[in-house]
């Protein structure tokens, strides 16, 4: 069964030149669904802990191609609430939806415009790293904000090992990343990211960390399917610039491999806040 992902004509990023685009929309392009720094293991964990049910109403930043949205509307929410910023990437997890209570809106997780206290549940993936640390915590306090007492929000982002990493091993780990897949990447500690969680107010409730491999061929297999991972590196070794751009991508994260990983962090708002 084909789906909208295994059209380019829909990518996100098509108009741009393979060896400029944005790392996760070249590798989206060649058909690559799971985009998670922790693979899509470390997703199905998050949602696990999420514990998404019947009664939850259900906010989404940067749903991308949609495949968390799938397994989040698999368990039937209440309602389903996405925030994209790119056009064509909204219009993708648009395709996915259906009735009045699913919705994917075009916008900012700084400032989604949604009502406050009206959320269970809030979760995103790989879309915090890109980001400068005020506007990390910004999004962080949004989601705060559209919590109610006791709801939970869910990260999956890339994270720096050990925490006392020094800094300039993390400058050149950022700029390192940032170059090879065209995008700002700004990854940090886990407790770093704990601290950016807790000072919007956050209690922490589980932690999990995977290695970073997104672009290791057992990863691939087990995110991909063994057949999509085959149409995946055809694509791949077929297209020249994808095919540069993907072997630069992975020589920087094996390079660095020791100090790179994913991590997964839920936490609950208080009743008391």
């Amino acid at each position: 069964m084909s789906t909208a992902t295994d059209s380019h004509a829909c990518m996100p990023g098509e108009h741009l030149d393979p060896a400029k685009m944005p790392g996760h929309w070249l590798l989206a392009r060649m058909g690559k669904r799971v985009l998670r720094p922790g693979g899509l293991e470390l997703t199905r964990k998050m949602l696990a802990e999420l514990k998404i049910g019947t009664r939850d109403d259900v906010v989404e930043f940067a749903p991308g191609l949609g495949l968390t949205a799938r397994l989040a509307l698999s368990s039937q929410p209440l309602s389903y609430t996405a925030i994209e910023r790119d056009e064509t990437a909204a219009t993708l997890v648009r395709s996915y939806l259906s009735g009045p209570r699913q919705k994917c809106q075009q916008g900012s997780a700084e400032k989604t415009g949604l009502q406050s206290a009206t959320a269970s549940v809030v979760y995103g993936e790989a879309m915090l790293t890109m980001q400068g640390n005020e506007q990390k915590a910004a999004i962080v306090g949004e989601a705060f904000r559209l919590l109610k007492p006791g709801g939970r929000y869910g990260i999956h982002e890339l994270a720096l090992t050990p925490d006392d990493l020094p800094e300039a091993v993390k400058s050149d780990l950022s700029q390192a990343i940032s170059g090879t897949i065209r995008h700002g990447a700004r990854p940090l500690t886990i407790a770093e990211w704990k601290t950016i969680l807790q000072s919007a107010g956050f209690s922490i409730e589980n932690i999990e960390i995977a290695p970073m491999h997104l672009l290791e061929p057992r990863r691939i297999i087990a995110d991909e399917g063994f057949f999509r991972a085959l149409k995946f590196i055809f694509n791949v070794l077929t297209t020249p610039a994808a095919r540069n751009r993907v072997r630069s991508m992975r020589v920087v994260f094996r390079k660095h491999g020791r100090h790179l990983g994913a991590v997964m962090i839920v936490a609950s708002k208080p009743f008391s806040s």
